[in-house]
């Protein structure tokens, strides 16, 4: 079960069974899936209720925490953002209602923070399809850099996808938060 983290604005937080519902309505949502490896679409019938319970269990292969808005009134859950230790490959999706929201991005450092922290990774990589310029801006805000272009396996597309490797090393990531607390 991943440890929660909070930010100014979300819980991040262990799956619950009630997250079933808006999982099945937001991983269904083809723009959703179609920007991910592993989502299908359509989005088959049981598969919210067994990605919950995968990852309570811990048995599957990354940490995942839900990304909950409670603290400032909103949406119990907008989405989730996991972390493979094997592959140090951080991932996330949100709803579509919660796009543009800045809700990733606070997720997103959370993550970067507890991971170069507590798990003591010494890097954090994500593939970002090429035509997804957004989610690559956010990784790009928090100091990602770009380590390549391959080609990646779409489920929901049905086809190869180029995908953008971004990288960020914790030592990046430690001397932008020693810069900022200089000039903070």
């Amino acid at each position: 079960m991943p440890e929660e983290l909070r930010t100014e604005r979300l819980i991040l937080r262990a799956l619950r069974p009630s997250d079933a519902g808006p999982v099945a309505l937001y991983a269904g949502d083809p723009r959703v899936a179609r920007m991910t490896t592993s989502i299908p679409h359509p989005y088959p019938p049981g598969a919210a209720e067994l990605f919950v319970e995968t990852s309570t269990a811990g048995r599957g292969a990354e940490i995942v925490w839900a990304i909950d808005a409670t603290p400032i009134e909103a949406a119990e859950f907008v989405g989730v953002i996991g972390f493979r230790p094997e592959t140090s490959e951080i991932g996330y999706w949100i709803g579509p209602p919660f796009w543009n929201t800045g809700y990733v991005s606070e997720a997103l450092e959370a993550v970067i923070d507890h991971v170069f922290t507590s798990v003591q990774a010494d890097k954090l990589v994500e593939q970002v399809f090429a035509d997804n310029p957004a989610s690559a801006h956010v990784l790009e805000k928090w100091g990602f850099r770009s380590a390549g272009t391959i080609e990646t396996y779409s489920v929901a597309r049905g086809e190869m996808v180029e995908t953008r490797l971004l990288q960020l090393d914790r030592a990046d990531w430690k001397a932008r938060l020693e810069a900022a607390t200089a000039t903070g």
